[in-house]
């Protein structure tokens, strides 16, 4: 029962306090589900993304489904996501009360254009953790390579760059020049 309410709660705190999705969440993540709980470590909660990347839904939902899950099967799988959506939940109610008689005001659209630039850092923030454990050596850096350019000059689906370079994963490590630390 203690685990639940850890779950509960640390997945609250996430989704009450991180602005921008599934991956302006990865520093509390890292500080809450890696640090802190040990429910997971650093490979495993790429894992997580990679996969919640290529599943219906948002990502922090399936990565908070996939921690519980894996602390205490699927109670702690349902924990865990209601967790991390009560405080949208509760903030998009409250907000869709109020929103008409604020929207127009200049300091709450100020205040949201500082958020959305502070969403911006914590986004690249995550960009160069994800880029210093995952591109370790040329075979990973061409992987990144293809798919970068596939991402911005294809209208490939993100399901098939994942797919695509989790292939090329598998190539490359039987050929000894992809290695897993």
């Amino acid at each position: 029962m203690k685990v639940l309410i850890q779950l509960y709660v640390a997945w609250f705190k996430m989704g009450l306090f991180t602005f921008g999705g599934g991956y302006a969440m990865l520093p509390m993540i890292q500080k809450e589900v890696i640090e802190k709980y040990h429910w997971a470590t650093e490979d495993e909660i790429m894992d997580y993304y990679a996969i919640g990347q290529c599943t219906p839904g948002i990502i922090a939902v399936n990565t908070a489904t996939f921690v519980g899950y894996y602390q205490k099967g699927i109670i702690g799988g349902i924990v865990a996501t209601l967790g991390v959506v009560s405080p949208s939940f509760i903030i998009i109610s409250l907000i869709a009360s109020l929103i008409s008689n604020f929207a127009e005001l200049e300091i709450v659209q100020h205040a949201l254009m500082g958020i959305n630039v502070a969403v911006c850092m914590l986004m690249i923030n995550a960009i160069m953790n994800l880029w210093k454990k995952s591109i370790k050596n040329i075979a990973a850096f061409c992987i990144f390579a293809l798919a970068l350019v596939l991402s911005l000059f294809t209208g490939l689906s993100t399901v098939w760059m994942v797919i695509i370079s989790g292939i090329l994963g598998v190539i490359l490590s039987k050929a000894g020049w992809l290695k897993h630390d």
